[in-house]
């Protein structure tokens, strides 16, 4: 008798994992960023929700961006959810990978408290300047040296933004000052009116700007010419190589989310981006469709830790907390 009654009171529980996982999900789905409205994250976010919602029948897939502490509130709230598959996490290299390499006292643990489900997309990093900024790489160096200052935006302390801005800042021995947004929608406007001397951004967050006028991208980290803006020179072509950072993009459950919901989720996922009009309308936005389903990806992002503590170490950027 105590049996059953436990069994009527868990439903869920003991149903086999195939049957839960088609069971799920029964109510609205939290897709959380760490970031605020506006920013590649966001975009890729509400892309991706709409498309999860057409091919998973009768589900509601919501983002809720909750920003703060260099990314990681949001990221905590995911690693402090229920494992139930109706919260997930859409972070990027900083919320999974580099601030363990940055943050001595991270609240949560990157690898141990999360299960991946898919990595998605990849963007390339471009430097950009207002629309009567330098010209040029050496231009814009030129103007932090021998007495001059300049000014330089990113998308958070501890961002790849961050990083790399620092990592051409010390190559080139400047003299600069960073100024951190919380996310990259606020750091681009501020860059179009002339308030830092330039940014950092992801391709998607500014590719529209380039090619009205509105900003100048003086390099980009693409392996080529991009189509849509021809003029503007690859970091290899530069010999500035070590700007090439990709950011990248995936979704996690907290740990310990019944493996059915995670393999129905990658497996839907994958299929989404690997459709040519997702890959079309995603390379539109500036992403690079880069699926890669669950267990890859749990591999690829131990590697991306290792990588990021070698660019901390480059670098010497370490945050409080």
């Amino acid at each position: 008798m105590i049996r059953r009654r436990t069994l009527l009171a868990t439903p869920a529980l003991a149903l086999p994992a195939a049957a839960r996982a088609q069971a799920w999900p029964s109510r609205p789905v939290r897709i959380v960023l760490a970031y605020p409205p506006g920013g590649s994250t966001d975009v890729l976010a509400r892309t991706l929700a709409a498309a999860l919602a057409e091919a998973i029948p009768g589900s509601t897939f919501v983002v809720d961006n909750r920003p703060g502490g260099a990314a990681v509130v949001g990221t905590q709230a995911v690693a402090q959810a229920a494992p139930d598959g109706y919260t997930l996490s859409l972070g990027n290299n900083q919320t999974h990978a580099a601030n363990a390499a940055m943050l001595p006292s991270l609240p949560f643990d990157p690898i141990a408290d999360f299960a991946p489900i898919a990595r998605l997309a990849a963007v390339h990093h471009a430097l950009v300047v207002p629309a009567n900024g330098p010209r040029t790489l050496a231009e814009l160096a030129a103007k932090g040296k021998n007495g001059g200052r300049v000014t330089y935006a990113s998308s958070g302390a501890g961002s790849a933004s961050h990083v790399i801005a620092e990592t051409f800042v010390r190559r080139e021995r400047m003299d600069a000052t960073h100024v951190p947004y919380r996310g990259g929608a606020q750091a681009t406007t501020d860059t179009v009116a002339g308030t830092v001397d330039f940014f950092v951004s992801t391709w998607p967050q500014v590719v529209a700007l380039v090619r009205d006028g509105r900003l100048r991208a003086l390099g980009i980290g693409a392996p080529a010419r991009l189509p849509e803006t021809p003029d503007v020179p690859t970091f290899a072509e530069l010999n500035a190589t070590d700007l090439a950072v990709d950011a990248w993009f995936g979704m996690w459950a907290p740990a310990r989310t019944d493996a059915g919901i995670i393999t129905r989720l990658s497996d839907t996922l994958v299929g989404i981006v690997n459709q040519p009009a997702m890959r079309e309308r995603l390379n539109g936005q500036g992403f690079v469709a880069a699926p890669m389903p669950a267990a890859p990806f749990a591999a690829f992002q131990r590697e991306e830790l290792s990588r990021w503590r070698a660019l901390v170490e480059l670098t010497g950027i370490r945050l409080a907390g």
